[in-house]
């Protein structure tokens, strides 16, 4: 067997390694991880509530059903649906809202004058009452785009009691929803328009708010420690849209790529066949810069103020593969630098056999990084919410 057959078969070799590799990081990247202050039922919150500081003095049984749900932009979130609160003859007198008023807050609501919080409903069910408000709201949060077209969105609904003055705390209505497990998906509408998202989890869980003032009605400490309860739903990417869009013309640019470093040769059949020269190559490479340059601008716009993403690495290594063939070319047709045996041994055979594992690898690292940043700040939130519940 010769030299040539036997680099192009370690060459082909790795290329499976790696690209068995990569897909087995890509499936890790899209895998989410349950979080464990997930609030599957009533014991669970007695738990997180006698660990406080101090026990709120009342407690509000209250429940969400969103009907909808839709990115207005990159920290802007459109909701509608259902929001319930339980409240006990004798037990919550003073704090019941009356007609028109309400019961809660959305501290994180971008435009609450345009939004809309109406009374649907007031049902006297025997020694309780059970006031409906049917919602819109757009809330603003902050999403995490890095991993993108791997990314999960936790989006939240975060509740603050309708009265600062008394210690209350929200607590899960679990009796309104058929299974509230860390599996379970509830109060989200079944038929609900995901588009380019599918749903993965629901949880309750509850957040101490970092207030640093007691909003002027005094040294009360349940102010700046208040339990905030969070209603989160967990969505997914639908991977095959972004993959579509983004990954099949660096793919195909890649193998027009690697066509191009193939023509590179010193054998007169072959320059006489392909028409090989520096020239082209060269130009070829200018072309597909544009191309590149063009589908990275478009992804960028999508994600502006955003950090640089996951799908956003692979074009500076499409920039770094271009200028590389551009240089490799010129030294090898030139013939200026000797030295550099590997470029001009056996026909340029080193840079054509190593192309797809050097590519491979690199997707490889960016890949692997990527995801010991997602697996990184998941610790430290699991940490600081186990410090704030007094664990």
């Amino acid at each position: 067997m010769s030299i040539e057959k036997k680099v192009w078969l370690i060459s082909g070799a790795i290329t499976l390694g790696l690209a068995i590799l990569l897909i087995k990081l890509w499936s890790d990247l899209n895998h989410f991880e349950e979080d464990p202050t997930q609030l599957p039922d009533q014991a669970s919150v007695d738990a997180y509530l006698q660990d406080l500081p101090r026990m709120p003095e009342h407690q509000i049984r209250t429940g969400i059903f969103i009907k909808s749900f839709s990115f207005t932009g990159a920290s802007d979130v459109h909701i509608s649906g259902y929001i319930w609160q339980h409240y006990e003859e004798g037990v919550h007198d003073s704090i019941k809202p009356a007609e028109g008023e309400v019961g809660f807050i959305l501290p994180e609501a971008a435009d609450a004058a345009n939004g809309l919080i109406k009374e649907a409903y007031r049902i006297n069910q025997g020694g309780s009452e059970l006031i409906g408000w049917y919602f819109e709201q757009t809330l603003r949060q902050s999403f995490d785009y890095t991993s993108y077209p791997f990314d999960h969105k936790t989006v939240w609904v975060r509740f603050w009691p309708g009265q600062f003055e008394i210690d209350v705390a929200l607590i899960p209505d679990f009796s309104a929803y058929p299974a509230t497990g860390p599996d379970d998906i509830f109060g989200i509408d079944n038929r609900i328009v995901m588009g380019t998202w599918d749903r993965e989890n629901t949880y309750f869980d509850y957040r101490l708010s970092d207030l640093d003032t007691t909003l002027g009605i005094g040294q009360n400490e349940y102010q700046t420690n208040l339990p905030e309860l969070h209603y989160n739903f967990v969505i997914k990417r639908n991977f095959a849209n972004a993959f579509i869009v983004h990954m099949i013309p660096l793919i195909v640019v890649t193998m027009l790529l690697f066509g191009a470093v193939m023509t590179v040769t010193r054998r007169p059949n072959l320059v006489e066949r392909h028409d090989f020269s520096t020239s082209t190559v060269i130009g070829t490479c200018s072309v597909l810069f544009f191309v590149i340059l063009l589908a990275h601008v478009q992804l960028r716009e999508g994600f502006a103020g955003s950090p640089v993403i996951y799908m956003e690495s692979f074009f500076f290594l499409m920039y770094f593969l271009l200028l590389a063939v551009s240089v490799n070319t010129y030294f090898f047709a030139a013939e200026a630098v000797p030295s550099l045996w590997f470029i001009h041994y056996k026909d340029n055979l080193i840079p054509k056999a190593a192309f797809w594992p050097f590519v491979l690898l690199c997707m490889v690292i960016i890949t692997a990084y990527n995801l010991s940043l997602k697996e990184e700040p998941e610790d430290e939130v699991v940490i600081q919410r186990h410090d704030e519940a007094g664990g």
